[in-house]
C-alpha cells in the first residue's frame, strides 16, 4: 500500500491509523533518509497506542521506551556498527515481547528482524510531500482500515480524535 502525505500533520494522522491496527509483538522496520519523517509517523503510532509522552528521535540513546495501552520500543540503529550490536542491546526481549517495536534505519539489522516485520518506507518527493509505502502487513484488517484513496484528506483524522 502506498500513501502520500503533504504535511507533518498528515504523516502523524497516517501513523495514528497504522497504530490503531497494531498488536502486541508487531515490529515496524522503517526505511528512509535523514529527515524523511520516520519519527513523525512514530508520533502518530504512539498516540494511537495511548502514549502521552512526547516522542523524540532516539538517535543518541538508541532505544526509547514508552508506556501506553502497550509498550512502544522505538529504536534508532543508525549509529550501530553491526546487527550483533543490535542484539547486544537486548533487542530480542523487545522484538518478541509484549509491545510494539519501531526500528529506524532497520536495513542495518534486517537479518535480525522477524520475517513478519512490517516494512515501512518513507521517501521525500521533490515537492516536499512524502510517499509512504507499507509492505508485509500480516493483519487482514488493513484492507478496510487504511484506504489509499483518502491520502489527500488524511489530516481529517486529526479532527476525529478531538
Amino acid at each position: 500500500m502506498t500513501f502520500c502525505t503533504r504535511s507533518a500533520e498528515e504523516t502523524i494522522a497516517l501513523g495514528e491509523k497504522i497504530g490503531a491496527l497494531l498488536s502486541k509483538g508487531d515490529v515496524i522496520a522503517m526505511h528512509g533518509t535523514l529527515a524523511a519523517g520516520k519519527t513523525t509517523i512514530t508520533k502518530g503510532i504512539a498516540y494511537a497506542l495511548g502514549i502521552q509522552e512526547e516522542i523524540t528521535s532516539p538517535t543518541f540513546c538508541l532505544i526509547s521506551e514508552y508506556e501506553g495501552n502497550m509498550p512502544l520500543y522505538h529504536f534508532d540503529v543508525y549509529r550501530l556498527d553491526s546487527a550483533e550490536d543490535f542484539i547486544n542491546l537486548g533487542a530480542d526481549d523487545m522484538l518478541y515481547g509484549d509491545g510494539v517495536c519501531i526500528i529506524e534505519w532497520s536495513e542495518k539489522v534486517q537479518e535480525e528482524l522477524p520475517d513478519a516485520a512490517i516494512q515501512l518506507t518513507i521517501a521525500v518527493n521533490d515537492d516536499k510531500t512524502r510517499t509512504i509505502t507499507i509492505e508485509n502487513w500480516q493483519h487482514g484488517a488493513i484492507d478496510g482500515a487504511l484506504d489509499e484513496r483518502e491520502c489527500p484528506h488524511i489530516a481529517n483524522a486529526l479532527d476525529e480524535r478531538k
